[in-house]
């Protein structure tokens, strides 16, 4: 894995412990709590596109000049490795916290395996698995804990990761047309 990312150093900036206690207590009270995220998604043209979430500025997805893209943003597998390695280290810092670890530095380098001859299925559709066939994260991070809770911290991000249970798990999906496309 490229340990080309750049490298906090000095400690994370905090979070609130009294927030995250909330957060814990309102999980706890109301396990069976449902919240639906949303994204709209418009092409802009050629492979690049503007996913809206919330009132956020647009997040940019594209594809690399060798998929026919413009390079100006992660493509969509990319953007994939992105969110499983912010829900991991999200994870693993609220973890850290609510057990009273202090985290110095914390990165995560992220890697996966794709073959893409299928080019979005116009391409060889010869029968193959279709997306990742694997995918690594090498996490390293400074904190005062023994190597044992360290490991226990990242085990436990795993296993909770909401997003790492999407990929890892079957998920119903519903892809249906509708009338017309809005910008």
């Amino acid at each position: 894995m490229s340990n080309d990312a750049p490298v906090l150093t000095s400690c994370l900036a905090p979070i609130s412990k009294d927030g995250l206690d909330a957060l814990i207590a309102a999980g706890k009270a109301n396990p069976a709590a449902i919240k639906t995220v949303k994204c709209r998604t418009v092409a802009e043209g050629r492979f690049r596109h503007l996913n809206f979430i919330r009132d956020l500025p647009p997040h940019i997805v594209d594809e690399p000049p060798v998929l026919l893209g413009d390079d100006t943003a992660p493509n969509p597998s990319e953007a994939l490795l992105a969110a499983l390695g912010s829900c991991l280290a999200v994870g693993i810092h609220a973890n850290a916290v609510a057990n009273g670890v202090v985290v110095r530095s914390l990165a995560l380098d992220l890697e996966a395996d794709i073959n893409i001859t299928s080019v979005w299925g116009t391409g060889d559709t010869t029968p193959k698995p279709v997306g990742f066939d694997v995918i690594r994260v090498a996490v390293s991070f400074d904190a005062d804990a023994p190597r044992e809770t360290l490991d226990a911290l990242i085990a436990h991000s795993q296993k909770w990761s909401p997003v790492a249970n999407t990929i890892s798990k079957p998920v119903a999906l519903s892809v249906t047309r509708t009338e017309k496309a809005e910008s």
